[in-house]
């Protein structure tokens, strides 16, 4: 059974600082019960209760406690670094259409929003991260008619106000192969990853209202998620 909502309590940002100190599988092990109790539960139950929330206000987005949640353990294969732990906690929420989950050939289901709970470092995200080349040429074939109304949608002013430009993360130096030089929509069409993202002070993160708090910025971003994942093929829904 998972619990209701009511935040984050302190010691969640005291876990997560204490293990960045202490990446090690045996402190970690003698403390599973405080990650769970701490951190894993109400991340849980914050899926849940967002879910919810989007059902009624965007309702072909989705949260699932199983799958929405990163897991803690980091992907070392290929990394230098062999730290066993992330040291932040996060979710996803995406599209009903575009697959379940964080990770797949529609990367964490098409567009979606993210909330991430770091020490000093928390945020509220939103938009499609570095999608692979099949998502990436839809959504450049979009912009290549629509870039009128996608700069409208990034320019509005409770989304600059809220979340200012978009993340200029991997941007091309030129615009794609394809499309001319003088292209009108050549600012968009440089963008290989469409996401923005606003900061969080730790307390925020742990106000017993951040469900509510999320809910009001995904509303303002939702525009914008709704129009990269038309993009995708993914469409608005108006009930579930």
């Amino acid at each position: 059974m998972i619990d209701e909502f009511e935040g984050f309590p302190d010691d969640a940002v005291k876990f997560l600082r204490s293990l960045k100190r202490n990446n090690r599988r045996e402190w970690f092990n003698a403390r599973r019960a405080r990650y769970e109790e701490s951190v894993r539960r109400p991340f849980a139950a914050l899926v849940e209760e967002m879910d919810a929330r989007f059902a009624r206000f965007a309702p072909e987005m989705a949260g699932d406690p199983r799958r929405s949640v990163f897991r803690i353990h980091r992907d070392v294969r290929f990394s230098a670094d062999k730290s066993p732990y992330k040291t932040h906690a996060a979710c996803w929420f995406y599209h009903r259409d575009a697959g379940k989950g964080v990770g797949g050939s529609t990367p964490h289901g098409g567009a979606g929003f993210y909330f991430h709970l770091e020490p000093d470092a928390s945020i509220v995200a939103g938009g499609l991260w570095m999608p692979p080349p099949d998502a990436l040429r839809r959504v450049r074939q979009a912009l290549d008619d629509r870039h009128v109304e996608f700069a409208r949608v990034v320019s509005a002013p409770a989304f600059v106000r809220n979340f200012g430009a978009l993340s200029e993360e991997a941007m091309l130096q030129r615009l794609p192969r394809g499309f001319a030089p003088d292209h009108p929509g050549g600012r968009w069409l440089r963008y290989r990853s469409f996401t923005v993202s606003r900061a969080l002070p730790n307390e925020a993160a742990l106000r017993p209202d951040l469900a509510a708090m999320l809910e009001r910025d995904y509303r303002t971003l939702l525009p914008f998620v709704r129009w990269l994942n038309d993009a995708l093929g993914f469409p608005a829904a108006s009930r579930r």
